[in-house]
């Protein structure tokens, strides 16, 4: 080893002290030298730590357009939404038939004694008939409008006894006894509903024979008979009263 160290001491100084006139000598001797003098090649060394990332590419070329896909599953249905606001008012309809046609009424009175039995009772003071469905010349009601009508009448009863029937198409429909007291003034009445057709007349008269008609009117008693018209077949069954 040491024989190895003065021989390559030996080598550097003779290439220091050797000079040539020529400058391309000088360098390759140098080279020589260092050839020479280089140690074994090292280990490699550790891996590096990775670098940073790259800046992003450019956009690329749009792609075919890909195939329609199917209808998907229905979603389910949303929470109710807050209720609309009001619309605008329609336009205003057509005026309609006057429900003049669907009434039918009267009220009548007596001004005198019932003259005689067993034929229509003649009331001949009107309160109301404003559709002359009361027959003052007959002392019939006659109907105009089938329906179901509501009658009525309050008799004074005065002299002697009261048997008076209310009548449909020629048939007693309710009767009204009254045995009138001496000295005493009474009231013989009675109601009653019925359905009737166009053309059914209905009318109060003295039932039996004279001595049961003491039905009395004057200018402080009154004796009255009325009806109208409850509901009709026209309106399927509303109500109509007359007034």
């Amino acid at each position: 080893l040491l024989f190895l160290c003065s021989l390559v001491l030996l080598l550097k100084l003779c290439c220091h002290l050797e000079a040539t006139p020529e400058e391309d000598d000088q360098q390759t001797l140098k080279d020589q030298c260092e050839n020479w003098m280089r140690g074994p090649p090292g280990y490699p060394g550790h891996n590096g730590v990775p670098g940073r990332d790259g800046r992003d590419g450019n956009d690329g070329t749009p792609g075919l357009k890909g195939d329609t896909g199917g209808l998907g599953a229905a979603g389910a249905d949303g929470p109710q939404g807050a209720p609309g606001l009001n619309g605008i008012p329609g336009l205003k309809g057509e005026k309609g038939e006057g429900g003049s046609i669907y009434r039918s009424a009267f009220s009548v009175g007596l001004t005198t004694r019932v003259p005689f039995p067993n034929v229509p009772i003649k009331f001949t003071k009107i309160f109301y008939n404003e559709q002359n469905h009361y027959d003052v010349t007959t002392g019939k009601f006659r109907c105009s409008i089938p329906g179901v009508y509501y009658f009525s009448y309050h008799l004074t009863v005065y002299v002697s006894d009261v048997k008076v029937s209310l009548y449909k198409k020629d048939k007693a429909v309710i009767i009204t006894y009254d045995q009138y007291q001496t000295n005493d003034v009474d009231q013989a009445s009675g109601s009653v509903l019925l359905h009737l057709e166009i053309g059914d007349e209905v009318w109060l008269q003295v039932y039996g024979e004279g001595e049961n008609n003491g039905i009395y009117a004057d200018n402080v008693n009154d004796s009255t008979f009325m009806g109208f018209l409850l509901y009709n077949w026209f309106t399927h069954g509303s109500l109509l009263f007359a007034g």
